[in-house]
């Protein structure tokens, strides 16, 4: 007899507004337990100083959650100019303060031009990053260094936003940026890359991801309205926080399947679709409108199923 799972059957996508000092790990764990969900995961990990958009997904959304992970990302950020750490942002030990007389805002703005495009980054050794199945983080704090290979990311747009000099800030000018990248993108990398531009060293003193993919911070809901919800043993209210999972599906294209089509995609064949996209990935519904998963354009023109809902 299959032993019961434990925990409640939930399908659907938070967007939780991940608290600082916290690992997204820590904060899906305390979110899979406050919602008493059977299965959870989170769509990339954001570092414990950072805040915000962090969708999490329930039961049969961690299917798709691959493509929020791939998903374009927004942050906002806030830059410490002549001051160097071993992390790259806030957490890290001081390594080296550096003179930044001269710096202004004009050198800032036109150096942060060359990270417009398509650019080249070195991961950073405290990011979360895998080496031989152990996060690059743990082995940084082991002392241990190992080569990484560089990446080529985008960053869509990178905006100065402001400029508060040694006077404003009483110790070393900061700078706030905004960032829209592809995935795979640190953040941390841009504000060590710029420091050394400018020749005075930066890190990363605040990092908030605005938005992943189709979600945006303004449909963040924090971990303090979850425990209040459930300490009320609100599942109700807690439910209604859950996204629908086609939501993370908007950019494909859609389809819908008659009734017995959908019965044989749900079986697992390979279905014709009259006026279906010619390759490529979709999104599949019933002629009810229920969404059955994603499909693929196959040689032949039928959509055959890639990645299907379970159905009790």
């Amino acid at each position: 007899m299959a032993r019961k799972k434990r925990g409640r059957p939930i399908n659907g996508i938070l967007v939780l507004d991940k608290p600082a000092g916290k690992s997204s790990n820590a904060a899906l764990q305390t979110a899979k337990r406050l919602y008493f969900a059977q299965k959870a995961g989170h769509t990339g990990s954001l570092d414990p100083l950072a805040t915000g958009v962090l969708p999490l997904c329930f039961g049969e959304a961690t299917k798709f959650s691959q493509f929020l992970l791939d998903s374009d990302k927004a942050y906002r950020s806030t830059f410490v100019l002549g001051i160097i750490t071993d992390s790259g942002d806030a957490d890290g030990e001081v390594l080296e303060t550096r003179d930044i007389t001269g710096v202004s805002e004009v050198d800032v703005a036109a150096q942060l031009k060359q990270f417009c495009g398509e650019i080249e980054q070195v991961p950073s050794m405290f990011s979360a990053l895998k080496h031989q199945g152990q996060p690059l983080y743990k082995l940084a704090r082991q002392g241990v260094e190992v080569e990484r290979k560089v990446r080529k990311v985008t960053v869509h747009e990178i905006t100065l936003e402001a400029f508060r000099s040694s006077g404003q800030t009483g110790a070393e000018p900061q700078v706030d940026v905004y960032i829209r990248c592809s995935k795979g993108t640190y953040v941390r990398s841009i504000a060590e890359d710029l420091g050394l531009a400018l020749g005075c060293g930066a890190h990363v003193k605040m990092l908030r991801r605005t938005q992943v993919g189709p979600f945006n911070e303004e449909q963040c809901v924090s971990l303090e309205t979850l425990e209040a919800l459930r300490k009320d043993e609100q599942f109700e209210q807690l439910d209604a926080l859950l996204k629908p999972i086609d939501l993370a599906l908007e950019h494909l294209p859609s389809v819908e399947l008659a009734e017995s089509s959908s019965y044989y995609m749900m079986q697992g064949q390979a279905v014709l679709v009259p006026h279906a996209p010619t390759e490529g990935m979709v999104r599949i519904y019933s002629d009810t409108g229920k969404l059955l998963g994603i499909g693929e354009i196959l040689d032949d023109g039928r959509v055959g199923p890639k990645r299907l809902i379970a159905t009790n």
